[in-house]
């Protein structure tokens, strides 16, 4: 660093120095020049306690105790030239023990601190100067909002390695890195927010938010997907011997299971999501044209089809995709709840027999009218039409 001489249109080097060497303290120095001026960590904070102890079975003391403009509590840890190795544990043991204090014990905490310093005015009369609300609209110390800054000279591996991983977890954790100057019996002193580098703060709080989302989702659907194996597995156990398909079927991830009726592209279907459970026959073939007319002609039969089973079904020709659907649905009815799997299993189980049995003449007429476009075929490709809103 060096100061310009505006005079002699010259620069004259300011001497980089360490703490030790000025014979400045953390408790002194550094922390006093924090408490009394916190703004020089780069936002308004208001002090509410220096050397606070007030922790349950330990005689543990943090720095500082901050709130900031949302009602955060901020933990504000401060070595000199060195942070040590312990530093990012000791701050986090200071968050969770603070986490649980309530807007009453931060109102105490911070008339403590007043009344320490010899300051008149009433924490409650500050804390609504500070946050322009009254108190009793103020809401403080939310759930998993406390935040850690760490401050010091020089900042180990160990702890920026650390610090780094933590906020892939959404913790607000920053890192500023304090250097003592002299020139001339001057002291200067310099303040630098190195983590998260200020220019790129707000991008690594939106990467970790997306990390946590992303993780959030892979828990959601690793669990989803193991029910709905033994769903599917269970479902497929009750269908054993009582009729000719979903027999040689394994379960599988999926929220749709699908067995062949027969001719190639056509298919019974199960499909179950958040929103409502459904048994069908789906029609897939990969002509359009051979789906509409595959649909047109089994339509006719829909009195017998209807009287058969027992229920009007869904007749469903959906011009604008290439498949087409005939289904019975049980809906406002979740899988994911088990109070309702009982009633979801039999459903899908006691329907898709009738469901069946109903459609076995139909489609025997269907293989007679396409014989020439359709041949009986076990397997099915990729099935559309069907879509995971689970």
């Amino acid at each position: 660093m060096y100061l310009i001489d505006k005079t002699t249109n010259r620069i004259q080097k300011i001497s980089q120095k360490t703490f030790s060497e000025l014979a400045f303290s953390e408790r002194n120095h550094l922390q006093e020049w924090l408490a009394n001026c916190p703004t020089a960590l780069g936002e308004e904070l208001l002090i509410i306690q220096k050397e606070f102890d007030g922790f349950q079975d330990t005689n543990e003391r943090l720095d500082l105790l901050a709130l900031d403009k949302q009602g955060c509590l901020v933990i504000i840890e401060n070595k000199l030239d060195d942070t040590g190795r312990d530093v990012t544990w000791q701050a986090l043991k200071y968050a969770s023990y603070c986490s649980s204090l309530s807007k009453e014990q931060i109102r105490a905490i911070y008339q403590s601190y007043l009344d320490k310093i010899g300051e008149s005015q009433q924490a409650t009369d500050k804390l609504t100067d500070f946050f322009g609300l009254e108190y009793d609209e103020l809401i403080l110390n939310k759930i998993q909002s406390q935040r850690l800054m760490l401050v010091a000279g020089k900042f180990r591996k160990e702890v920026t390695s650390t610090v780094l991983w933590l906020m892939n977890f959404k913790l607000r954790i920053q890192c500023f890195k304090v250097t003592p100057f002299e020139m001339a019996n001057q002291y200067f002193l310099n303040i630098e927010q190195i983590i998260p580098v200020k220019d790129t703060e707000e991008y690594m709080i939106s990467m970790a938010n997306k990390v946590q989302e992303e993780q959030a989702t892979q828990e959601k659907d690793i669990a989803r997907h193991s029910f709905r194996m033994e769903f599917w597995k269970e479902v497929l156990a009750r269908l054993k011997g009582k009729t000719s398909i979903f027999q040689n079927i394994s379960p599988h991830k999926n929220h749709w299971l699908y067995s062949t009726a027969g001719i190639a592209k056509i298919s019974y279907i199960f499909e179950v999501t958040k929103k409502g459970v459904s048994l069908g026959l789906l029609i897939a073939h990969k002509e359009l044209a051979d789906n509409k007319s595959l649909f047109d002609e089994l339509i006719k039969n829909r009195t017998e089809i209807e009287h058969s089973f027992g229920n009007p079904l869904q007749w469903l020709r959906l011009d604008n995709k290439i498949s087409s659907k005939v289904e019975y649905v049980l809906a406002d009815v979740n899988v994911f709840d088990d109070t309702q799997r009982e009633v979801i299993i039999n459903f899908l189980v006691e329907n898709i027999i009738k469901f069946e049995q109903a459609l076995r003449k139909p489609i025997e007429k269907l293989k007679v009218t396409f014989k020439q476009k359709l041949t009986d075929n076990n397997e099915i490709g990729e099935i559309e039409g069907i879509e995971d809103i689970s």
